[in-house]
Parts: structure tokens; C-alpha cells; sequence
């Protein structure tokens, strides 16, 4: 008698935990690491709550202060000139970090600054894998103006992903119409919840805690070994807000 089962290993067991684990996460971890996890030993990879303190982050043609916005303690930076991504993109990068794979999360907002030019869209966003000079890295961002625009080819275009150097979203939208932009509903100044997977040559960006990812980038540009830090990052005419910074890495 009996259920037809047997006697299962450990491994049986660990298997069925852990397809009640967040997916999220286990698209990254191991089983090794959630045996980790149920036996209450600290596995390498863990959540790193990024502090609020201005001293923390290198500015490069925007300036960075504090401010409570929207009932949250929030960086708030805005370009020194307007520069826009033809020219160098401009963000505030996290000193002392080496990231490579793994999971990065925070809350963006952008609005339009006061000398806002004709088609800014509060672009606001993260900059990862961010060389230590500064020379290569990727880039997730939204334009919250275009996702309500009564104009379905501008939502279309509501998500973006770009590379430094190379690939300019000019460049891959007229190269790969569609295949690295996507429509996710945003509002200008609210906040955004933005998540950021990366394995490899493969990163993916989740939107307000949607299950699945709004945009998904199977060939990142600047290659699968790049490392380095994140950026917080903004184009021409934006206010752009930043809080809730959380890094997980796993390698």
C-alpha cells in the first residue's frame, strides 16, 4: 500500500520548495543556493539596499541632490546643460560597485523640467555594467510621456533599451523597428518600479512588478563579460527622481 511514491532524495524535496519560490529569482539561483536558503546559510548572492547619500555616487553632467518627492526621500538630478543621447548620456554612477549578473530594482519617476524642449518625454532610467571609465555600458529607461499619449505609435515607444558606445536608439530603431522598444502603461511624475535581470548577453526589464517582462534584450551590445556599476540615468529636459535602489548580484 501507499501512494506509489517510495523514498525520494533530499534533491526531490529541495525541487518542489523551490518552484514556490519567487520565479523571479530562480531564473537566477541556484539549487545549490535555495539549499542555502532553507538550511539558513548566507549564499553569495543577497540583496544590497543602495544608501541615500549623495557622496555614494560620481555625477557626470548632472547634478544630484536629495529631496523628500512624493512622500519619498529621493535623489533628484537634472543636467547641467541639455545634452542629449547623440552626444554622451549623463548620469550619476555608483562609486566602488562591480556588478555583472544578477538583479537590480528602484523607483524612477520623471517629470519635465521648466525649460523642457519640443519632444521630451521625462526620459528617466539605469545605466548597468558601467565601465570604470565610463566608456561602455547598458541602458533600460521609459518615457513616461508616451505612456497615455493618445498616439499608439508613441506608446509603442514607451520603453527603451540603447548601448554606449554604438547604438543609439536612433540607430536601433531604424536597424530593428520594434524589437528594442515596448509599450508599458507609465504617467509622467509618478513613480515607476523598475526591475532589471541580467544573465550574460540577455537582460530583461519588468515594470510596476508585472510578472512578465516588458521588454526582453537577448544580445546585449557591449557583450556578455562587460562588468562594472549602475548609473542613475536621465536624457535631455528631464527631473528625474530616484529612490528604493536595491542590487543583487549573483556573480
Amino acid at each position: 500500500m501507499g501512494n506509489g511514491m517510495g523514498f525520494q532524495p533530499f534533491s526531490y524535496f529541495l525541487t518542489r520548495i523551490a518552484k514556490v519560490l519567487n520565479r523571479h529569482y530562480m531564473n537566477f539561483f541556484s539549487k545549490k543556493t535555495v539549499l542555502f536558503i532553507l538550511l539558513g546559510i548566507a549564499p553569495k548572492a543577497f540583496a544590497q539596499q543602495i544608501p541615500l547619500e549623495v557622496n555614494r555616487f560620481t555625477p557626470y553632467g548632472v547634478e544630484i541632490k536629495k529631496e523628500v518627492y512624493k512622500g519619498k526621500e529621493s535623489f533628484v538630478l537634472e543636467q547641467h546643460k541639455a545634452t542629449d543621447s547623440n552626444q554622451k548620456y549623463t548620469f550619476a554612477r555608483l562609486n566602488n560597485t562591480d556588478f555583472h549578473n544578477g538583479v537590480i530594482e528602484l523607483q524612477v519617476a520623471g517629470s519635465l523640467n521648466k525649460n523642457a524642449v519640443e519632444g521630451a518625454r521625462g526620459f528617466v532610467g539605469l545605466a548597468f555594467r558601467v565601465a570604470e571609465d565610463t566608456s561602455r555600458y547598458e541602458i533600460f529607461y521609459i518615457r513616461p510621456t508616451n505612456g497615455r499619449a493618445n498616439d499608439q505609435v508613441r506608446r509603442n515607444h514607451a520603453t527603451q533599451y540603447v548601448s554606449y558606445p554604438g547604438f543609439p536608439w536612433q540607430k536601433l530603431r531604424k536597424e530593428f523597428p520594434e524589437k528594442y522598444e515596448a509599450y508599458t502603461d507609465l504617467q509622467i511624475d509618478e513613480w515607476t518600479h523598475i526591475r532589471i535581470e541580467v544573465q550574460d548577453q540577455t537582460a530583461k526589464l519588468y515594470v510596476n512588478g508585472a510578472s512578465h517582462p516588458t521588454l526582453l534584450v537577448n544580445d546585449l551590445k557591449q557583450g556578455k563579460d562587460l562588468r562594472g556599476s549602475i548609473g542613475l540615468w536621465l536624457d535631455i529636459s528631464t527631473l528625474a527622481h530616484f529612490t528604493d535602489i536595491k542590487i543583487t548580484k549573483i556573480d
